[in-house]
C-alpha cells in the first residue's frame, strides 16, 4: 500500500497539523504528502514546500497546487490502495467524521475509529465513560449554575466541549470572568468545572503489533505563565515538559493505569494521550486525545523517546496496525 501523510484540516488546529506533518515526513520520507485545505480541497504537496514552511504554529500553510474535493481525494485513496497517516488534529479530523468517510471506503488510517473518535472528542461524554471505568474526573457545572458554583468553589475553569490545543480556555478567577464564559458559550458548547489545584500531567498509550496496549512514561508539565494554553504549548520556550515526570512510583503507576483505562473505556485504537491534574486526591482525568500532536515540540513523541521507542518505528507499527484493522 502507498503510505500518505494527510495533514491540514478546516479547523483552528490546522496550524499544529502542519508542524506534525513536518515531523512525520522526516520520519517517513517515502510517504506522499496530502494537504487538506480550509475550502475542503486536498492538494498534493512537495516535501520542499512543507519543510520550507518556517512558522507553522503561527502562519497558514499555502499548498500552491491545484486540489480536488475531499470526497474525490478519499475515493482516489481507496482506488490507489493508500493507507493514511493522520497528521491531523481537532474538528472533523478528530471528531470521527473523517474516520467514518475512510471506513465507508475501506481506507486504512492511523489512530482510532469513527465511533471512538466521536466519543473522546466530546469532553462531557468522555468524562462519563472515564467515570464508568473508575477514573476520577471533576464534577461538571451547568452554565445556569455558574454563579453559585463560583461562590462555592472560588475558582472555575471553562473550555470548549469539543476543541483541542487549549483553544478557548478560560480561567474564572473573578466575577468579571463569568461574563467571558457566558459570551463564549453563545457560540459553542462549553464545559465548566471546579478548578482543581495540582500538577499537570499527560500520559500516552500505545497499541503494539501483538495487540497488547501499554502506557508510556507520564510527562509533568510546568507552564511558565501559569497555564498550559496554546501559547505555552507551542510558542514559549520557558514551558517545562519533564519526561519522565517527577512523580512518586505510586503516582506514576496511578497515572499510567488511568490512561490505560481511559484508552480502553473509549475504545481507542493505535494510540492516544490522556491529560490529568495530579491533585492531593490523586490523578484527576481531564480528557483523552485520539490524535495527539506529533510535532517536534509535542508530548507524545517525547514519551516515546523516554521509553526508548524510535518515532519512525512507532509510525511503521501504526501503519501496520491500520492496514490489519481494515483487512479484518
Amino acid at each position: 500500500m502507498r503510505t500518505t501523510i494527510l495533514f491540514g484540516g478546516t479547523n483552528k488546529e490546522r496550524l499544529v497539523s502542519v508542524a506534525s506533518a513536518q515531523a512525520l515526513h522526516l520520519a517517513l520520507p517515502e510517504a506522499d504528502l496530502w494537504f487538506w485545505d480550509v475550502d475542503d480541497t486536498v492538494h498534493e504537496v512537495r516535501a520542499e514546500a512543507l519543510l520550507g514552511h518556517a512558522r507553522p504554529f503561527e502562519d497558514d500553510f499555502k499548498p500552491g497546487s491545484h486540489g480536488v474535493g475531499l470526497e474525490q481525494a478519499l475515493d482516489n485513496a481507496s482506488t490507489e490502495g493508500r493507507v493514511l497517516v493522520l497528521g491531523l488534529h481537532g474538528g472533523r479530523a478528530e471528531n470521527g467524521e473523517l474516520q467514518a468517510m475512510c471506513e465507508m471506503r475501506g481506507i486504512p488510517f492511523t489512530g482510532s475509529g469513527s465511533a471512538s473518535s466521536h466519543l473522546a472528542f466530546d469532553k462531557v461524554a468522555a468524562k462519563r465513560f472515564a467515570a464508568i471505568a473508575g477514573i476520577q474526573a471533576p464534577a461538571g457545572v451547568a452554565l445556569g449554575d455558574i454563579d453559585a458554583a463560583f461562590a462555592e468553589y472560588g475558582k472555575l475553569i471553562a473550555k470548549p466541549a469539543r476543541d483541542g490545543s487549549s483553544y478557548g480556555l478560560i480561567f474564572v478567577n473573578a466575577k468579571q470572568d463569568l461574563a467571558a464564559v457566558r459570551d463564549a458559550a453563545r457560540t459553542e458548547d462549553y464545559l465548566i468545572e471546579p478548578f482543581v489545584a495540582g500538577v499537570e500531567a499527560t500520559c500516552g498509550v500505545q497499541e503494539q503489533l501483538d495487540g497488547s496496549v501499554t502506557a508510556l512514561p507520564p510527562i509533568e508539565i510546568v507552564p511558565a505563565e501559569g497555564s498550559f494554553d496554546y501559547t505555552a504549548k507551542y510558542l514559549l520556550k520557558s514551558t517545562q515538559e519533564i519526561c519522565p515526570g517527577r512523580f512518586t512510583p505510586d503516582i506514576t503507576a496511578q497515572i499510567k493505569e488511568a490512561a490505560l483505562k481511559a484508552h480502553k473505556a473509549l475504545s481507542c485504537s493505535g494510540y492516544s494521550r490522556s491529560d490529568f491534574i495530579v491533585s492531593a486526591a490523586g490523578p484527576i482525568f481531564l480528557e483523552t486525545n485520539t490524535l495527539p500532536g506529533l510535532t517536534k515540540a509535542s508530548l507524545y513523541p517525547k514519551a516515546l523517546k523516554a521509553q526508548g521507542i524510535g518515532f519512525a518505528d512507532f509510525l511503521h507499527d501504526q501503519v501496520a496496525l491500520a492496514t490489519r484493522r481494515t483487512q479484518k
